[in-house]
C-alpha cells in the first residue's frame, strides 16, 4: 500500500506572545492518500488555514511529526524548503494574490521564472495551464480586466503550472458570487478527477464542501476523528 502524500502524526502548532502560550493544532494525526480530494471545514480561529500552512512549508511545527510527498518537513532548512515547496506544492488564495501590473499569462509564468526552464518550455506550461482553466483567450489581459471567478482561475492557473504534488487551497471560492464559485468548484474536481490532483481544500461553504470526496472538521485546533 503506498504511503500517504500527506502524513501528520501528534502535530501541534503554537504561537507565543511573551511569555503566554496560543495553541493552534493540537494532537493533529491525518493521512492523505495520493490523489484525495479532502475539505477542512470549521468555525474561524479553528487552525484550518494553519494546518494549510504547515503542509505548504509555509511555517513549521511546535512539535509532532509531518511528511509531504515522501520529506521529513523538519529535515528542510529554508532554503531547501523554498526549493521544495515550488516543486510540491500549488497554493490557491481567497484574494487570488495577482499581480495587477501584469497580464494573466505573466501572472501564471511568475512561478516558473525561478526554474531551468527554458522560455519556450515556460511558454508551453503557461499556454497548457491556462487552456485547462478555459482562459487561453484571456492571456494578454489584465487582472483588472477580469471579472472575479476569471481571477481565480487565473491564480488557479499559476498554481498548477508547475505541476504540482499538491493544491492547497485556502477559500477559493470565499470572494466570489454563486456561479462563480460553482465554476470554481467544477474545475476543482476536474483538476482531482482528470488529472490526479491531491486537493487540500479549507472553506466554509458546504456547496463547496460536497465536491470533495472527504470532510474533516477542525474545532479549537482538534481534528474530528
Amino acid at each position: 500500500m503506498a504511503e500517504p502524500i500527506v502524513r501528520t502524526s501528534r502535530l501541534c502548532k503554537s504561537y507565543y506572545r511573551d511569555s503566554l502560550e496560543i495553541p493552534v493544532l493540537r494532537n493533529i494525526n491525518l493521512d492523505i492518500p495520493e490523489g484525495a480530494f479532502l475539505a477542512l471545514m470549521g468555525p474561524s480561529g479553528s487552525g484550518k488555514t494553519t494546518l494549510l500552512n504547515l503542509v505548504a512549508g509555509i511555517d513549521q511545527p511546535t512539535s509532532g511529526s509531518l511528511t509531504v510527498a515522501g520529506e521529513d518537513m523538519s529535515r528542510l532548512n529554508d532554503r531547501d524548503l523554498a526549493r521544495w515547496r515550488s516543486r510540491h506544492i500549488g497554493f490557491i488564495f481567497q484574494f487570488y494574490n495577482l499581480m495587477p501590473v501584469l497580464t494573466a499569462y505573466e501572472n501564471v509564468e511568475l512561478p516558473l521564472l525561478l526554474t531551468p526552464l527554458s522560455r519556450q518550455e515556460r511558454r508551453d506550461h503557461v499556454v497548457t495551464a491556462l487552456s485547462i482553466v478555459g482562459l487561453a483567450d484571456r492571456m494578454k489581459h489584465y487582472p483588472r480586466q477580469l471579472s472575479g471567478g476569471q481571477e481565480q482561475r487565473v491564480a488557479i492557473a499559476r498554481a498548477i503550472v508547475s505541476d504540482p504534488t499538491v493544491i492547497l487551497a485556502d477559500e477559493p471560492t470565499g470572494d466570489l458570487d454563486k456561479q462563480s464559485a460553482e465554476e470554481i468548484m467544477t474545475l476543482l474536481s476536474r483538476l482531482n478527477a482528470e488529472f490526479g490532483k491531491t486537493i487540500i481544500m479549507v472553506t466554509h461553504d458546504p456547496r463547496a464542501a460536497d465536491k470533495a470526496k472527504v470532510i474533516r472538521h477542525l474545532d479549537k485546533g482538534e481534528l474530528d476523528e
